[in-house]
């Protein structure tokens, strides 16, 4: 089982194959890996100690980058996920970045943002709709229509917290859905960002 697998210059981290969302684009669908990893399917879900573990072992002073992304959301494991950054920082200084559906406020029933500050530099958000109905649609999330809101206030607030934040859609919307996308990522400050469909396993999971 893949706990770290390379993409690209960077460094990734699967924690987890459970999801608050079942998207109709989702590279889950077409294949079992991605990168270097020939499955991302967990036998089981890794212990904080073992992710820690995994990633000191694959020699981070190689890579230009740590991203928490795999076949499901990081933050599912939001406090695993809090631990290891925190133990990391204390003797790297590899850039950390998080590919996340933005839903951990409804997942922890808390407001989790603060936490992420100091130890993350980069949240990568996946809005992919521009309103609540079609992103219900679209991502067939578990707290219904009310994520889409929860994920914009999650976004907003990690701009206080996070250097760089970015909202991201996957181009299986039109371009006017897509340019309202843009304008909700610009209206809070984010960066915005159109991500390709990947059906198989040869691409990046961001």
């Amino acid at each position: 089982m893949s706990v770290t697998y390379k993409v690209g210059a960077g460094l990734y981290v699967n924690v987890t194959n459970r999801c608050t969302n079942c998207c109709e684009f989702c590279i889950r669908r077409y294949g079992e890996g991605v990168g270097s990893a020939d499955s991302l399917w967990l036998e089981r879900e890794p212990s904080k100690e073992e992710i820690l573990g995994e990633i000191e072992a694959s020699g981070l002073t190689q890579y230009s980058e740590l991203v928490f992304c795999g076949y499901g959301e990081p933050l599912e494991r939001f406090d695993d996920v809090v631990w290891v950054c925190h133990a990391l920082r204390q003797t790297h200084k590899i850039p950390i970045r998080i590919n996340t559906n933005g839903q951990s406020d409804l997942i922890c029933g808390r407001e989790t943002p603060p936490e992420l500050a100091g130890i993350v530099d980069v949240i990568s958000i996946s809005l992919n709709a521009p309103d609540a109905r079609t992103y219900a649609k679209l991502c067939s999330p578990v707290f219904g229509e009310r994520t889409f809101d929860a994920v914009m206030k999650f976004a907003a607030d990690c701009i206080r917290y996070i250097p760089k934040v970015i909202l991201s859609v996957v181009d299986v919307i039109d371009d006017e859905q897509i340019a309202r996308c843009r304008a909700l990522a610009e209206g809070i400050g984010a960066e915005f960002r159109v991500r390709s469909l990947l059906t198989s396993g040869s691409g990046p999971t961001e």
